[in-house]
């Protein structure tokens, strides 16, 4: 009889051992299971921020404000559309609407031809939207010219329309009254900043007035291209380095072709070096009056790009954390992040602008031949 309860007792405390064993390994499972969700949802949540956030940096056909989900579930996009310009030997010129496209979600059809947007860039295409990749999986398909209206596109022509407006009227005023009105207020002691802190002191007194066109041009437009890239509408047009390639060019057409013969001279033969030298620092000098705008290029399209990368990461941080600590700490770093960027959007302006006054400057300097 003892021995029976003993064997009894035995085999019960087994069962209840095992019971709990797998009641710990389902727990386990589930914790396990729920872990992966997480990890899985907060992975999903990482690709959509940044997605966004290169969607954001890129442009555009077309203005896009936001977006979201009928009762139907279909995605409805809020924007404006802007014209699209596209040109081959094939087809022709094709002028129609952005709005075809539909954020690159549907085949755009015109004149019979069929073209679709792909990771931002224009394709022929069928009627399907069938695109073709060779071995490196890329696009194989026809790229028309594109000559379309992008939202950077449309943004250049309304700061080009607007400066030229606000300073035509500047001129007008100081014809008949001495005093500026209106925004001329405002922009009176930038215009003398310019002139007296930046043009003057690097292009000197003589030849300085050849070049405040230029520098106020550039000045302006590049800073307020900037302050409108800090808005929800998302137009950055320094952070295009096509844009930022174009401004350095101009400066660097504007030195070469206004430099005196002393800037080549010292260029090409420079006085006061030993003859074999000159022929080994010649070419140097030569690539160095190429470096200077290819800088320019580089300082304004980084430390603009570099900005809206990081202020748009720690705005996503907000939607990571979800919690009473992480999202009111991201949203004051976005906060203070964002004046570093008002006070950035200008100091690249005048970065910008003292670099191209310093080479038009060392293009029109006369030197002392002693």
């Amino acid at each position: 009889m003892r021995r029976d309860f003993l064997i009894k007792k035995i085999t019960f405390l087994l069962f209840l051992i095992s019971f709990v064993s797998m009641a710990q390994h389902h727990e386990n499972e589930q914790a396990k299971h729920s872990t992966d969700k997480i990890e899985e949802a907060s992975s999903s949540l990482k690709s959509e921020i940044k997605k966004f956030i290169n969607h954001h940096l890129l442009d555009s056909h077309g203005f896009g404000l936001f977006s979201y989900e009928d009762e139907s579930g279909k995605k409805i996009h809020v924007g404006a559309p802007l014209p699209v310009i596209l040109y081959d030997k094939e087809s022709g010129l094709n002028v129609f609407s952005s709005s075809k496209f539909n954020h690159g979600e549907t085949v755009a059809e015109n004149n019979g031809n069929y073209f679709k947007l792909y990771h931002g860039k224009v394709y022929k295409t069928d009627a399907a939207g069938t695109i073709s990749y060779d071995e490196d999986k890329h696009a194989i398909n026809t790229k028309p010219f594109d000559f379309s209206i992008t939202k950077n596109v449309a943004f250049i022509f309304l700061v080009g329309l607007l400066m030229f407006l606000v300073f035509t009227k500047m001129a007008k005023n100081y014809k008949t009254n001495a005093l500026p009105k209106g925004v001329g207020r405002l922009l009176e002691p930038i215009i003398l900043y310019v002139r007296d802190e930046i043009a003057i002191p690097n292009i000197g007194h003589k030849h300085y007035r050849r070049y405040m066109s230029y520098l106020l041009t550039v000045f302006f437009f590049v800073w307020i291209v900037n302050l409108l890239g800090l808005t929800p509408i998302g137009i950055n047009v320094t952070n295009n380095i096509a844009v930022t390639l174009s401004l350095s060019l101009f400066t660097y057409f504007l030195t070469t072709f206004t430099a005196n013969k002393n800037y080549w001279k010292h260029i090409f033969w420079m006085p006061g070096v030993p003859t074999p030298m000159k022929f080994i620092l010649a070419p140097i000098e030569l690539l160095g009056t190429i470096i200077k705008p290819f800088s320019l290029m580089i300082r304004l399209y980084a430390n603009i790009t570099a900005g809206h990368i990081v202020l748009m990461s720690i705005i996503g941080m907000m939607f990571i954390f979800k919690s009473w600590i992480g999202s009111p700490l991201s949203f004051g770093l976005a906060f203070a992040l964002s004046l570093l960027e008002l006070l950035v959007a200008a100091l690249q302006a005048y970065i910008f602008t003292m670099l191209s006054a310093l080479y038009f400057g060392s293009a029109v300097e006369e030197h002392n031949e002693h």
